[in-house]
């Protein structure tokens, strides 16, 4: 008689491989731990593929990022089952990652950097000159380089006024200095004397049309003016919210430090403040090249 073999079983055995890294066991023993929890003592050949994406869409407290190498995890983890025996197929095998999602400001860090032309901000500048609160979050996005969630957790003693700071709570809860300019202040004093609620302690507010509830603005919210805003001109259709960061990054990148602009941006990896002189090489090539053929066409006349 075949004797049942549990999750829990296969996952010990998975994390006793010899040659795993000490470092890797820490990380798949604690990803694992959430799966032994609820399946630990189920036979690990009734774990059906329904119970694993039933299981993956519980984990919605996770980043996107975090959650595809959880999802990475499991499929490692059946893949040994598969190699051991335990199971004949891997149950996980085509699920999909899940994406960003939009309403949470995420995004794929191994995307095309977009970043708007001067002439696609002034347009934007222009579109947004009569709202004072959008008008206000697309100064300061563009001018100190944080993250939508970061600007949008603020709350107005956060910002010294002063001095044209602010303090945001990064990723990995790390904190640091947002700077902007003269420009900026003034569309912010504007925002904060005329249009704010003063009911909510968030810097950026919003009234419920209905009940007239005030709170914090959402990233939905929004989202939702910025695309009704950018569907109106051609040249910013499309462009994202998230691209002005990376235009905050790419005015930069030549005039300070790879260091000073990962510091500014909040950077846990230098890699990632990289693919932003990347994409100046980029552009001096292009405009090399332009050159190039403007110098050709001159030497063709004389």
């Amino acid at each position: 008689m075949k004797q049942t073999v549990t999750l829990a079983t296969v996952v010990v055995k998975f994390l006793e491989r010899p040659g795993l890294a000490f470092s890797t066991k820490e990380t798949y023993s604690l990803t694992l731990g959430l799966l032994l929890q609820e399946y630990g003592s189920w036979p690990i050949e009734i774990i059906s593929r329904q119970t694993l994406v039933e299981y993956l869409n519980t984990l919605t407290h996770l980043k996107y990022t975090t959650h595809n190498k959880h999802q990475a995890i499991l499929q490692s983890l059946f893949n040994f089952a598969v190699e051991q025996g335990y199971i004949k197929s891997n149950p996980i095998r085509g699920i999909k990652q899940r994406p960003p999602s939009r309403e949470k400001g995420e995004h794929r860090t191994d995307e095309i950097i977009r970043f708007l032309t001067p002439s696609q901000l002034e347009i934007l500048y222009r579109a947004v000159a009569d709202d004072p609160r959008l008008n206000t979050i697309v100064h300061l996005l563009h001018h100190t380089g944080c993250r939508i969630g970061e600007l949008l957790a603020l709350n107005l003693e956060s910002v010294d006024l002063n001095n044209w700071k602010f303090q945001v709570l990064g990723k990995g809860n790390k904190q640091r200095w947002c700077f902007y300019n003269e420009a900026t202040a003034i569309a912010l004093n504007k925002y904060i004397n005329y249009d704010r609620h003063k009911q909510s302690p968030a810097l950026f507010t919003a009234q419920h049309p209905v009940t007239m509830k005030v709170s914090r603005m959402s990233y939905r919210t929004l989202h939702d003016y910025w695309r009704e805003i950018t569907n109106k001109h051609s040249l910013i259709q499309g462009i994202r919210i998230h691209d002005l960061r990376h235009t905050f990054a790419t005015e930069r990148v030549g005039i300070i430090s790879i260091e000073q602009l990962r510091a500014l941006m909040g950077h846990e990896s230098i890699q990632t403040t990289l693919r932003y002189q990347k994409v100046t090489s980029q552009k001096a090539e292009e405009a090399a090249r332009l050159a190039f053929n403007l110098l050709t066409k001159v030497d063709n006349l004389d």
